[in-house]
């Protein structure tokens, strides 16, 4: 299975979601659909996650990683996960939806007990090598 997610910053922290049926927060993202690229199925997560009154240029996804690892959700489905930066500031406003029941702009201060595993062992790790999380 292919999954996207993408990294929106501001000031030094990652946007990440919580969504209702899951115990921890993961990124903006989901599955790549039957005929979709990496890019379509990254914009169409992100206008479906972050709900009508986000403000983002389709254009400014930049793939900066990808990795295999085994989906936090079942603990054995194997995915291939694309990760998307997002070159720009996201504008308007983040909604809440049926499936994402709150966001958060994570800082390494907050800890990782709340991450799921792609947070907390391929996408911070990267975030802070980079020094895009402080």
């Amino acid at each position: 299975m292919e999954v996207v997610g993408t990294m929106f910053f501001q000031n030094n922290k990652l946007l990440i979601d919580k969504p209702r049926k899951r115990p921890t927060y993961q990124m903006i993202g989901g599955k790549v659909e039957e005929k979709e690229s990496p890019l379509q199925a990254a914009i169409r997560e992100c206008h479906e996650e972050l709900g009508p009154q986000a403000i983002f240029d389709d254009s400014s996804f930049e793939l900066v990683m990808e990795f295999d690892e085994i989906a936090t959700s079942d603990g054995i489905t194997p995915i291939h996960f694309y990760v998307f930066l997002y070159n720009g500031l996201l504008k308007g406003n983040i909604t809440t939806s049926e499936e994402i029941e709150k966001f958060k702009w994570y800082s390494p201060s907050d800890g990782s007990e709340m991450l799921s595993n792609t947070l907390k062992n391929e996408v911070v790790p990267y975030c802070l090598k980079r020094n895009l999380i402080k």
